[in-house]
């Protein structure tokens, strides 16, 4: 019999990588996940995962964390307030310098988290994050590498609909697209850890993505039928968090709360620039999944259900 490969989960205690993690623990794979808080990841993943102490900016924790490997999985994100303004050192400089590590240490397969989709003629040419461009980066290099690579673009968490309910009102600014997809933190938790475990999925980009995009007031309505009690859709103007970008722009070099308010507040422009050809194909992006991969996609009912328990 042979026995299960050992996977490293980079960012294996982030929104997503948790979920990556559990799905790998769930199938009895031996997991290993790099952590600067082991305290705190032990809390996060199930008990069976290895916690590797140590930053993934440092070569020695990446070695040491690279031992006896043979697949590794990355889903680093620092879009935090305590880590904005280290993104680029993070997310690109970092993860490069680790997947540099990795194939020198003879690790061929490579699954890397990434954003939904990037087309910069379709998006307000003001606004520019930081993390797109950074995702790029990593993908040119694996594109270039020797690697068996597969790269998941993942749109927005399901999580946005939920965190946009206040009370009894979905207060959504500028309203949001007519249609966007979602997808649960479960299923890319699920695709991800079915992906590493594959060698035949070697210079794929999915396009990860629920069930079918939906809107902020869709979802709305599909929520206040789900909980029996009415969540009335509240649209903000979007003029608000514009002139709130333009304002923060010049004072978030001073601030890491700033700049971390300054990049949420594009990240709503883009959000409401969401490209509408784009969404609709997500239902083909779907199809596909579900041909690949073996598993129940999450609708947004099953996740409200997932939330009223503990996890």
């Amino acid at each position: 019999m042979t026995p299960s490969p050992r996977v490293l989960v980079l960012g294996g205690t982030g929104h997503y990588g948790r979920h990556i993690v559990r799905s790998l623990a769930a199938k009895g794979v031996p997991v290993r996940v790099l952590t600067r808080n082991v305290a705190r990841a032990s809390g996060l993943v199930p008990e069976t995962v290895e916690l590797a102490e140590g930053d993934l900016e440092s070569p020695a924790s990446v070695a040491r964390a690279l031992q006896g490997v043979d697949r590794v999985v990355v889903a680093v994100s620092a879009f935090t307030r305590d880590q904005i303004r280290r993104m680029v050192a993070v997310e690109r400089d970092a993860v490069i310098a680790a997947l540099d590590q990795a194939e020198a240490a003879g690790i061929r397969r490579v699954v890397y988290l990434s954003v939904f989709d990037v087309q910069p003629r379709k998006m307000p040419r003001q606004v520019h994050l930081d993390s797109g461009t950074i995702k790029q980066d990593v993908e040119a290099y694996l594109r270039s590498s020797d690697f068996n690579w597969t790269i998941l673009g993942a749109p927005p968490s399901m999580e946005l609909f939920f965190a946009m309910v206040h009370g009894g009102r979905m207060m959504v600014p500028g309203g949001g697209p007519k249609a966007l997809p979602t997808i649960s933190p479960v299923d890319v938790g699920e695709i991800a850890a079915q992906a590493v475990l594959r060698d035949d999925l070697d210079g794929q980009r999915l396009r990860l993505v629920g069930p079918e995009p939906l809107s902020f007031p869709e979802a709305a309505s599909r929520l206040s039928a789900f909980y029996g009690r009415t969540i009335r859709f509240t649209a903000i103007p979007l003029i608000l968090p514009k002139v709130a970008w333009y304002a923060t722009w010049p004072l978030a070099k001073f601030s890491r709360s700033l700049e971390y308010v300054h990049q949420v507040l594009g990240f709503i422009q883009l959000l409401n620039s969401f490209p509408e050809d784009v969404a609709l194909a997500s239902v083909q992006d779907h199809e596909k999944l579900v041909r690949i991969f073996s598993y129940t996609p999450t609708t947004l009912e099953m996740e409200a259900r997932r939330r009223q328990k503990p996890t």
